[in-house]
C-alpha cells in the first residue's frame, strides 16, 4: 500500500521534533555523563582538598606578609581577631565549592569521555594497562592547557580581599 504524499509529509513533520528531542537528550545525557565523570575525577584526585590546602597556605603567607609590614613600619603586631577576619575573607573568596563547577566544565571542554575515564581509572588504581600508555601521554599533554584555563577561571571568578584587608589594617593602625 502506498502512503499518500500528504500523509508521508505529516509523519515526517511530526517525526522531526521527536528526532530532535531524542538527539538533544542524547547529547545532554552524554554531557551529563561527562560532567559527572569530571566531578568524579576531581574527587578521586582530591583536587578540592589540595586546592583548599594551597589556599590556606597562601592565606597564611599573606597574613604573615601583612604582619611583617605592619611590624616593621608601625612597630606593632596585628591582633589575632584582625588576622582571623582577614583569613575568613580568603576562606570565603577561595572556597573550593565556588570553583569546582567551573573546573569540571574546563575538564569536559579539554578532555573527552574516554580520557576522563582513563584518568579516573589511573588515579583510582594507580596503574595503567600498557595499551593505554599512548592515550595517557596524549592526556598528559593537555595538562598545561587545563592548568592555564583553570588559573584564568579562578582569577576571573575570585573576589579580592586586598582592598578590605588594607581598610581593616589602616583602621586598626588609626585606632592606636
Amino acid at each position: 500500500m502506498k502512503i499518500p504524499p500528504t500523509t508521508s509529509f505529516s509523519l515526517r513533520y511530526l517525526a522531526a521534533p521527536w528526532l530532535a528531542a531524542v538527539l538533544c537528550c542524547g547529547i545532554t545525557a552524554a554531557y551529563g555523563d561527562s560532567i559527572y565523570d569530571a566531578n568524579r575525577l576531581l574527587r578521586v584526585t582530591d583536587t578540592g582538598d589540595r586546592f583548599e590546602s594551597m589556599a590556606l597556605q597562601q592565606t597564611r603567607d599573606i597574613i604573615r606578609t601583612y604582619s611583617s609590614i605592619v611590624s616593621m613600619s608601625a612597630e606593632v603586631a596585628l591582633p589575632l581577631n584582625l588576622k582571623r577576619t582577614i583569613a575568613a575573607c580568603y576562606a570565603e573568596a577561595y572556597a573550593w565549592d565556588k570553583f569546582r563547577p567551573g573546573i569540571a566544565q574546563i575538564l569536559v571542554q579539554v578532555l573527552n569521555q574516554k580520557e576522563l575515564l582513563l584518568l579516573i581509572d589511573f588515579y583510582s588504581s594507580r596503574s595503567l594497562p600498557p595499551k593505554e600508555i599512548p592515550a595517557f601521554k596524549n592526556v598528559i599533554a593537555k595538562a598545561d592547557q587545563i592548568q592555564r584555563l583553570s588559573a584564568d577561571y579562578i582569577y576571573a571568578h575570585a573576589n579580592s580581599c586586598v582592598d578590605r584587608d588594607a581598610e581593616l589594617i589602616f583602621s586598626y593602625l588609626g585606632s592606636l
